[in-house]
């Protein structure tokens, strides 16, 4: 197996080198166009490829849309319900999908080609959208990519089961795209209700992120606990754990995360699944000459310190830094990240608590002069952060 570095080389080997041809699909592209930032009042559709979302929550979620300055408007089998064997009486007390595979296939890629739409907004994850990738017209979606106006790529926004449209559209499509909270969602409130999207200070904070991600604005994310010190720079991949494992062995496997900064979460997963998973990309390859390692929440998970030492101990031998605690994925605190988009992460190392500062002395005024950030009382963790484009009209 082999070690990831602190810094991706691109000189040596472009992070972004084209991979295997996908069996019965296109060449993979051999870069990521970063999509075209929104401008007030382009036009965003909301669709469900996976679970049905509630009625109240998802017209709550497309209110915050559109006082964002955005066009939202709904997919038409966003609030569908079916089963997931045959067609048959809807059971609630069994897993429900948000219509049946080709209506929540049609509605994504309708969605997609729609020229008016400047942007695809999953409603909510769960489960559900492996089962479209098949069923999508890829050379359709990507001539979808691009409008005739001249402007870039659209957008794709999600997270969790979305993961799997991540991986594809970034892999078949050659775009970047855009992973965070959805309408249906944390967008829509605390839950299982209705409720304000900016009652809390988490709620600001995902507004923040989104609107930063989505129209224009610095993006750089702190993390809580520096794991394994070190700089990385490469373009940002990665996702849902379990998703990401699940497409291993597929036509849709994401592409070796070798020069790339990886970032990884999950919600109620035990730490033995966890370990488990990341067994499985390192048997596969999928981790070798990873440049970094951004964790971000864990939700439900179990114990955090036991976590803490399946991460250190799975990934700590690759030589790549890794910065934990980085606030996106399942959560309150679900801020936004663009997929394929050129990374760093930087991960200091943590100061010894117990070395003694140097000419210490018992002056009040030396005391506040060595109150700094780097003080071991207050260490500073690292962060990630993405290169920032310039934004459409605010």
């Amino acid at each position: 197996m082999n070690s990831g570095g602190a810094r991706a080389e691109a000189a040596e080997e472009p992070s972004d080198a084209p991979a295997a041809r996908p069996p019965g699909g296109p060449p993979c592209a051999p870069e990521r166009r970063r999509y075209e930032r929104l401008r007030r009042g382009d036009r965003i559709a909301v669709v469900a490829p996976s679970g049905p979302a509630e009625p109240a929550r998802l017209e709550a979620g497309c209110a915050v849309l559109r006082d964002l300055g955005l066009d939202a408007v709904v997919g038409k089998h966003a609030l569908d319900r079916v089963n997931l064997g045959a067609p048959g009486p809807v059971r609630d007390d069994w897993h429900r999908l948000a219509g049946s595979d080709a209506d929540r296939a049609a509605d994504l890629q309708e969605a997609w080609c729609d020229p008016r739409v400047r942007a695809v907004v999953c409603a909510r994850g769960g489960y559900g959208a492996t089962r479209v990738l098949d069923l999508l017209d890829w050379d359709a979606l990507r001539a979808a990519t691009g409008t005739p106006s001249g402007r870039g790529p659209k957008i794709l926004h999600g997270s969790s089961d979305i993961t799997a449209l991540h991986v594809a559209f970034g892999t078949r499509l050659g775009v970047t795209t855009s992973f965070g909270p959805m309408p249906a969602g944390v967008l829509a409130g605390p839950g299982p209700g209705p409720g304000p999207a900016a009652a809390d200070g988490a709620s600001d904070e995902r507004l923040d992120g989104l609107r930063a991600a989505l129209f224009g604005g610095p993006v750089s994310l702190p993390g809580t606990r520096a794991l394994r010190p070190g700089r990385a720079e490469g373009p940002l991949t990665g996702g849902t754990l379990s998703l990401l494992t699940a497409l291993l062995g597929t036509p849709y496997a994401p592409p070796p995360a070798r020069g790339r900064v990886v970032f990884l979460e999950d919600v109620t997963e035990a730490p033995y699944r966890i370990d488990r998973m990341l067994v499985q990309l390192l048997q596969a390859g999928w981790l070798d000459g990873a440049a970094g390692f951004a964790l971000g929440s864990w939700r439900d998970c179990g114990d955090p310190a036991e976590l803490d030492a399946v991460f250190a101990a799975r990934l700590g031998p690759l030589g790549a830094p890794i910065l934990a605690g980085v606030p996106a994925g399942h959560g309150p605190r679900q801020r936004t990240l663009e997929l394929g988009a050129p990374a760093v992460l930087d991960v200091p190392a943590v100061p010894d608590a117990h070395e003694a500062r140097p000419h210490e002395t018992d002056t009040h005024e030396t005391d506040k002069q060595e109150a700094r950030p780097q003080d071991p009382a207050v260490p500073d963790a690292g962060a990630l952060t993405l290169q920032t484009l310039p934004g459409g009209a605010r």
